[in-house]
């Protein structure tokens, strides 16, 4: 029987990370079960513990690579008010609203992900960190001590307008909730 090489060891486990990540977004991380996530990354579950110790080592694992992901979005954007103004507008739009499997980890999981243990906490703790030090510096690059609250606070509205329009069986106050979180996470960011 043939084994394969680490190259594909790590592709496999690269895939099961972006599947779970995924799925994890879409039915919670308590709703998501190995099979499901193995199942998404078209494995059996057989292969889990070739590559994960646990769904605890799954899920940090995960969520650091969902992170790191929207980090490198986010450094990608234009420099200054441009740049933030076009993250804040695809975060708080219909499209990422409808489509939280493609989204932004921290709406979809936030509250789960406080349950979690210490290892993915911390793996979140770190992400959202090095995310505000990025936005910060796109806010004000010349004072980010000034700019580190204003992220912080425009973030978490952000999140919280985010996760209110996915609730709201209303669609037309859902689409409002949008609209008004733009102005608000743009004040928040750029006000005097």
């Amino acid at each position: 029987m043939a084994r394969y090489g680490k190259e594909h060891k790590a592709a496999t486990r690269q895939r099961i990370v972006e599947a779970a990540g995924r799925r994890l977004k879409l039915d919670g991380i308590d709703g998501s079960g190995v099979a499901t996530l193995m199942n998404d990354a078209g494995l059996t579950n057989g292969a889990f513990y070739a590559h994960f110790a646990s769904k605890a080592d799954l899920v940090a694992t995960a969520i650091t690579d969902q992170l790191e992901a929207q980090l490198a979005q986010l450094s990608a954007l234009e420099p200054g008010r441009a740049g933030v103004e076009q993250f804040v507008r695809a975060y708080l739009s219909p499209e990422h609203r409808d489509d939280p499997g493609a989204g932004c980890p921290s709406a979809a999981l936030l509250d789960e992900l406080r349950r979690c243990d210490q290892r993915t906490r911390a793996a979140y703790s770190s992400g959202l960190a090095a995310m505000i030090d990025v936005i910060a510096a796109h806010v004000c690059p010349d004072d980010l001590a000034s700019a580190h609250p204003r992220t912080f606070a425009a973030i978490a509205s952000m999140i919280g307008t985010l996760q209110l329009s996915r609730v709201v069986t209303d669609p037309e106050l859902a689409d409002t909730l949008l609209a008004e979180g733009v102005d608000n996470a743009l004040t928040l960011f750029f006000a005097d």
